[in-house]
């Protein structure tokens, strides 16, 4: 296939990256800059694309957006990672439906849900509460044009990826130093996804006929508590702290009620519905792959 990335230096766009190409794919990499060479390709979201140099693509995938957790949520960053998503995905869907590729897989979020407290969800369940829910839902609104022109467009709402990057390469450092705790009483429960899964469930959107929200979560969510323990083994360091919940909120602002502490038990219904497999079934099975070195 000749496919189209957006995002593709991120943590997840690098491996989807390798992976295509390693199977001999031909990725073209939607740039903000100047290509640098004939694999490169300008756009800019909120902006155009460059068609003429998008012709003949099978497929693309559009990962990009400003990161959730990058910075503090101020009223101006907010503002941006809703621009960057909606606004981006909007640009995208324009040039797809000029362009008529097979299928659009839009990277989005687990967000969709909101806080699920103990109840399990799949993807029949509605909309939730607060910032990130009404995100994602204008971010999946924003393919209509896509969808309008008769493409294939999967939505990946996608959990915690664990990796060497991400979550994990923030976290390890303190683990490591025997530093690392719980996020509050440790009940909220975390939907997560092995970078290796993360990637073949992106491979699998593209080559399937699935189409809108498909869940890329593991099978099995754990507590916060759960997965604390599970990274300490990884690194053979004790984790007996907990950061208080004021801390979080005070260091973390509006992120830590819908990014620490928020509950989300999210299944990956359709997808194994569908026959996928995953690699990593258990987060203590992710986390020795993403913490080796």
């Amino acid at each position: 296939m000749k496919v189209a990335v957006t995002g593709a230096s991120g943590m997840i766009g690098t491996a989807l990256v390798r992976s295509l190409e390693a199977d001999r794919h031909q990725v073209l990499r939607l740039v903000r800059r100047e290509p640098a060479g004939p694999r490169e390709v300008r756009w800019e979201p909120g902006g155009t694309a460059d068609i003429e140099a998008l012709a003949g693509v099978d497929a693309v995938v559009h990962l990009a957006g400003a990161g959730i957790g990058d910075r503090r949520w101020s009223a101006a960053y907010k503002r941006e990672i809703r621009e960057s998503r909606v606004h981006g995905t909007r640009t995208v869907a324009e040039a797809v439906a000029r362009l008529r590729p097979r299928v659009l897989v839009c990277g989005t979020a687990i967000g969709f849900y909101g806080d699920t407290g103990d109840r399990e969800v799949d993807e029949t369940a509605p909309v939730g509460g607060g910032f990130l829910a009404g995100v994602v839902r204008d971010w999946e609104a924003a393919a209509a044009p896509a969808r309008e022109a008769g493409v294939r467009v999967a939505f990946a709402r996608t959990g915690v990826v664990l990796g060497r990057g991400g979550l994990v390469g923030r976290m390890l450092p303190l683990f490591r130093l025997g530093l690392g705790g719980r996020l509050g009483d440790g009940r909220q429960w975390m939907s997560w996804i092995s970078l290796d899964d993360e990637v073949a469930g992106l491979r699998f959107l593209l080559d399937g006929d699935l189409e809108g929200p498909v869940n890329l979560t593991g099978p099995r969510p754990v507590t916060n508590a759960e997965f604390t323990r599970a990274l300490a083994r990884a690194v053979g360091r004790p984790a007996v702290l907990a950061v208080p919940k004021t801390a979080l909120r005070l260091a973390l602002g509006e992120f830590a009620d819908e990014g620490a502490l928020v509950s989300q038990r999210v299944l990956p219904r359709r997808l194994e519905e569908a026959g996928f497999v995953f690699e990593h079934a258990d987060v203590t099975a992710a986390l020795a792959t993403a913490t080796s070195v």
